[in-house]
């Protein structure tokens, strides 16, 4: 009998201890059982196959995160569910995230205040494709066409209601829209039930590939005055050009509007974990330049300018202030 009472004391002892040593998360190199949830965009753009990427590269080099990366409507879709608590992280350009983050256009009325960033990546340019029968040579010739601006609340269609006003089209009245994703519209456009789309992601895009290689479509670009007039009324506008070359059959340059892209986190997650997630990130980038072209664009220097005004995360900023990139 005394043995037997001895015996359960230690076993309730060991237990104790079991319990108690779990609590504070067993942080080392990332809280362990850290799950984070990861939207990232449609299948067919540029970033789904990234932001799988980077997911796969967390679960191997940080210990005890686990990233689940998921497709998702883009942008505006994925900081509502990071504003909701179901997700941590996310991609969104940097128009956007300034928007949520002081509660403008889309989010008015329910600014995300704990909206922080982990690392401006590069410029996602609008990249406005056409069908070539369809007569359009100019934006302004999308007034009564048949358009995909992109799904509803993505990045591309609250690119298509700011831009398509500047050519003096009421959006989305004056277009016969059909808001559709990447993939969608691409076979909108084979079918030729779609005159043209806008595709917002980096270069070179799969989407307008398939569009242009499959669909008889062009590229179109924003004309110099409707890009200065949009650049001073929206800041984190940037003037880019999709080189020559850069798609089949694209003899000339395009020159067009583009926004940073960045990567973001809810103020809530463990600063070491995400000074993991960006030490680990920054520091296998060869490992991730096989996904997609658009990586060799990123540099680190350029992780912490141009972010619209918000916060860096404590977590990145730590990471960043050693590494004596901040800006």
């Amino acid at each position: 009998m005394k043995n037997k009472l001895i015996f359960l004391c230690l076993t309730l002892f060991i237990l104790t201890l079991g319990a108690c040593g779990s609590k504070d998360g067993g942080k080392s190199g990332g809280s362990k059982n850290t799950n984070l949830n990861f939207p990232t965009a449609s299948t067919t753009g540029t970033i789904y196959p990234l932001g799988s990427a980077m997911a796969n590269m967390w679960g191997k080099k940080v210990e005890g995160v686990r990233v689940n990366a998921q497709a998702s409507n883009g942008g505006v879709d994925n900081l509502n569910m990071m504003k909701e608590g179901e997700a941590q992280i996310a991609f969104a350009t940097a128009g956007i995230a300034w928007e949520a983050y002081n509660g403008e256009r889309g989010f008015k009325d329910r600014k995300y205040e704990d909206l922080r960033v982990i690392a401006g990546l590069y410029y996602n340019p609008n990249q406005v494709v056409v069908r070539k029968d369809s007569g359009i040579e100019s934006l302004k010739d999308l007034k009564g066409k048949r358009f995909a601006p992109g799904s509803v609340g993505s990045t591309p269609e609250v690119e298509s209601s700011i831009i398509l006003p500047a050519y003096g089209i009421k959006y989305p009245e004056d277009i016969k829209e059909n808001f559709v994703g990447f993939t969608e519209a691409i076979d909108l456009m084979r079918n030729k039930q779609i005159d043209g789309a806008l595709i917002q992601a980096g270069l070179p895009t799969a989407a307008v590939t398939e569009m242009i290689s499959t669909a008889d479509g062009t590229l179109i670009g924003i004309e110099p005055e409707v890009r200065k007039e949009l650049m001073e009324k929206y800041p984190w506008y940037a003037e880019m050009t999709i080189p020559a070359g850069t798609y089949d059959n694209q003899k000339e340059d395009v020159d067009t509007l583009a926004i940073k892209m960045l990567l973001l986190a809810d103020a809530s997650v463990d600063d070491e974990v995400i000074y993991e997630l960006t030490k680990s990130f920054w520091e296998n980038l060869n490992e991730l330049e096989s996904t997609h072209a658009i990586v060799k664009q990123m540099k680190l220097e350029d992780a912490t300018t141009e972010l619209a005004d918000i916060p860096l995360h404590d977590g990145a900023k730590k990471y960043y202030e050693e590494k004596e990139v901040l800006k």
